[in-house]
């Protein structure tokens, strides 16, 4: 598929149960070496994503923000989830300090926030996520806009499409 006719489309949640449950979603569809970069402001919801994400993957472990370790691992699940905070980093040689690339390559999944302040993060992202609080509405409304960069990036945001499409439907379903 050309680069220019990418999957992307946009996600409204009402609540962190929400955005979490959407994470959880994508997370039972991760697979080894995706790489999925979070944008948004602070307390845009990032973590409740990453841990519905984590909870996806079936990890068990209590998942936080990585502020101030930079990365956290969880290997209870299916498969690890290394999750980046690059906020405080202040160039792309940090990256090689942090072993980031290595870390990328150890066959597990890949949450970054903050990446997108470094073009070397963004190239090796398949899909991006950008976290926006909606003003003027409930604490807890947000917009995901959620964008494809490559082929298994358009796997992974078919997939999660069409199963929030089936979990909306059975709430339609009488029993």
């Amino acid at each position: 598929m050309p680069e220019s006719v990418r999957t992307n489309f946009v996600l409204r949640s009402d609540s962190t149960a929400a955005t979490a449950q959407i994470g959880r979603v994508l997370g039972a569809l991760l697979a080894p070496g995706d790489v999925l970069l979070l944008t948004g402001d602070l307390g845009a919801g990032k973590t409740h994503l990453t841990q519905g994400i984590a909870a996806g993957l079936g990890i068990t472990d209590a998942v936080t923000s990585p502020t101030f370790n930079l990365e956290l691992a969880y290997e209870s699940g299916r498969l690890p989830l290394y999750h980046f905070d690059l906020y405080r980093l202040e160039d792309e040689d940090q990256l090689e300090q942090l072993d980031f690339f290595g870390t990328i390559e150890a066959g597990g999944a890949t949450v970054v926030e903050w990446g997108d302040r470094f073009a070397a993060v963004e190239r090796l992202a398949t899909v991006v996520i950008e976290i926006a609080l909606l003003s003027g509405e409930s604490e807890d409304a947000r917009e995901l806009r959620l964008r494809a960069l490559d082929e298994r990036g358009d796997e992974l945001l078919t997939g999660l499409r069409a199963r929030l499409v089936m979990e909306r439907a059975r709430d339609y379903v009488a029993d």
